[in-house]
């Protein structure tokens, strides 16, 4: 089905690795559409609890499609930054969790594709940047945007406007990267991590992602008001009867796969 990325469930780990490894695994057009199908189908299939995405190779995903991008003019150019918005807007609103595991460079559209996911753990041979502006354009993954947003609006801005590269350690220093890991480590720490959160609540993973997605951008008011309607849904679920009960029983819960 897919041709530029391979896509796997198991044990409840959804695994979506962009395949274009002679290409650095360069964001085209047919990418981000399968990339859109792949979600698509990790958001219907009860089966897939958590994704972890990866790229082939020793790339994340070097970038957008320089050799594509090349001759666009301003109406394709916008349509291009569009396509990739819809595919990180789609992840971020998933209320699945979603993993990035940065196996090599993040560049470009490989770093907003990064970020677009709910947390970032990276190899010590990974590399970030967003090096648009090197090739006269600026992000348009929504870089410009989310990039700030995780690691401040001066450093975003010295990133973007500098094109600088910066290891795995600078990216866990400043707030860009969760956890930094040996290369043979990284899929194990995901997966294990993934497999921590298929042991909590399925509706409470749910709900937080949801409010710290949509909850972020608004004023405090409004953000805790949603959180208070969130916290009143959960009591309305068996997950808290039975996380609750476990809890003064002194044993482990079982959640159902809701």
């Amino acid at each position: 089905m897919f041709e530029t990325i391979k896509y796997e469930v198991n044990d409840g780990i959804a695994y979506v690795t962009i395949n274009r490894p002679k290409a650095m695994n360069a964001l085209n057009t047919q990418v981000l559409d399968e990339l859109y199908t792949a979600f698509g189908q990790f958001e219907a299939d009860d089966a897939a609890r958590v994704a972890i995405v990866t790229g082939e190779g020793k790339a994340f995903v070097a970038g957008a499609d320089i050799a594509q991008m090349r001759d666009m003019n301003a109406v394709e150019g916008r349509a291009m930054a569009a396509k990739g918005h819809k595919v990180m807007n789609y992840m971020e609103a998933i209320e699945k969790p979603i993993i990035a595991a940065v196996n090599g460079f993040a560049l470009g559209g490989g770093c907003e594709l990064s970020m677009a996911c709910d947390f970032r753990i990276a190899s010590e041979k990974a590399k970030f940047g967003q090096p648009e502006v090197n090739l006269g354009i600026i992000p348009g993954f929504g870089g410009s945007q989310r990039l700030p947003r995780l690691v401040g609006k001066g450093m975003g801005k010295y990133l973007i406007m500098t094109a600088e590269m910066i290891d795995a350690q600078e990216a866990f220093r400043i707030g860009l990267v969760e956890k930094v890991v040996a290369p043979e480590e990284l899929i194990p720490t995901c997966e294990q991590i993934a497999k921590t959160i298929m042991s909590k609540a399925p509706i409470a993973i749910s709900l937080a992602k949801s409010l710290v997605t949509n909850g972020y951008d608004q004023d405090l008011k409004t953000a805790t008001s949603l959180e208070v309607e969130a916290f009143g849904v959960t009591f309305g679920s068996e997950d808290q009867t039975e996380g609750m009960t476990a809890f003064l029983e002194k044993r482990a819960a079982e959640f159902k796969n809701k």
